[in-house]
Parts: structure tokens; sequence; C-alpha cells
């Protein structure tokens, strides 16, 4: 991005650049929200900021986002320690708590296979999942990643080597979402509708 700003503006514009998803028009806009809001504010914001890089860490056990060594999920002594479900980012055992269908335990991959981003297996915690799967407690490991080529790459990986330790392994069932056009449906989320289709009652 070149310097439009100076100085402290400029610098602010590129920095809010950095994050992912921000293009220099958004960039652009956070810093002149950020200049037009009361200083108590942005003091909370940069606290906050602060805050989440001293204080959050990754839990021990599953790499799910947490305060403490171990995250919220794998100290309740509620959960069913009989199913992990496997992720890619912690983002996404939020979204599967907001359904309250799941009552197992998770393990957070830390992203999905990507050769063109140079993720491999080794850069996942894969190793750790072995060895959660040792002990022989857990009897089902359902797989949850994303259903784009990564995650289905990931998945399929993960299937193969899960398929040797007498566990069951299953995968989130996906389809079409409900009110979409099937002429929007990419490949991946088509197949699996058809793959995933069931005799109707």
């Amino acid at each position: 991005m070149s310097a439009v700003y100076e100085g402290a503006l400029q610098d602010l514009v590129e920095e809010f650049g950095k994050l992912p998803g921000i293009g220099p028009k958004s960039a652009q806009r956070l810093a002149f929200h950020i200049l037009q809001t009361d200083l108590q504010d942005v003091n909370a914001l940069a606290q906050a900021l602060t805050d989440v890089k001293k204080r959050v860490r990754f839990c021990e056990i599953c790499g799910n986002v947490s305060e403490e060594a171990e995250c919220t999920v794998c100290q309740d002594p509620r959960r069913d320690r009989s199913m992990i479900c496997v992720v890619e980012e912690p983002k996404d055992v939020v979204a599967i708590e907001r359904t309250r269908e799941y009552r197992g335990l998770y393990h957070v991959l830390g992203g999905a296979i990507d050769p063109m981003a140079g993720v491999g297996p080794d850069n996942l915690r894969i190793k750790e999942l072995m060895t959660r799967l040792q002990d022989g407690e857990v009897e089902e490991t359902v797989i949850a990643t994303d259903p784009n080529l990564e995650g289905e790459a990931t998945a399929t990986y993960l299937v193969r080597l899960l398929g040797s330790l007498g566990v069951t392994v299953t995968r989130l069932a996906s389809g079409l979402p409900v009110g979409g056009d099937l002429e929007y449906a990419d490949e991946v989320t088509l197949g699996r509708a058809f793959s995933g289709r069931r005799e109707i009652d």
C-alpha cells in the first residue's frame, strides 16, 4: 500500500491493512474511525488487544483457545469423553457449540492440509490427535473439517490414518443450505448432497 497520509495515521492504515480480509479502503475507513473515536474507547481497544495477546493461549489438550492450561470444554466433567470432534480452527468449536447438538470433546488441528500454501500434515496437530486416541477411551472420531478442497483433503488423510486404530470415524453430513439455489452450489457441496441423500418416509 503506497503512503497517502503522513506519520501516525499512515502507520495505522498500514497496520489495519495487514489484517486478513481488510483491503486498502477498509483499512483507511477503520483508521479514520479510530481518529474520530473518543480516547477512552481507543484505550479500551488497545487494552483488549494487549490483554488477548498476554492472557489467551491454546488448550494443552485440544488446541482450543483458553485463558488456562485447559479450556472449559476439556475441563467439563459432563462432556462425553468417548467422542472427539476434529475441527480446523477454534471458531469451528464455537459454531458447533451453538447448535447444542454435540456433547463430546474437540480437537483443533490449527488449519487444513493445503500444499499450495505449504501446509502439510506435519504442520497440523495430527500427532497430538493420535496421542489422544491411544488410550482406547475414544470410540468415535467425528471429522468436521470445512467442506472445501483443503477440508476434504484433510478429512481423507485423517480417515486413512485413523482407520487402523479401531475407532469409528464419521464425517459431518453436508449438503445444500436451506433457501439456497442449486445453480449457486459448488461441486463439492452438491456432490456431498448427492452422496448423503436419504429415502423420504
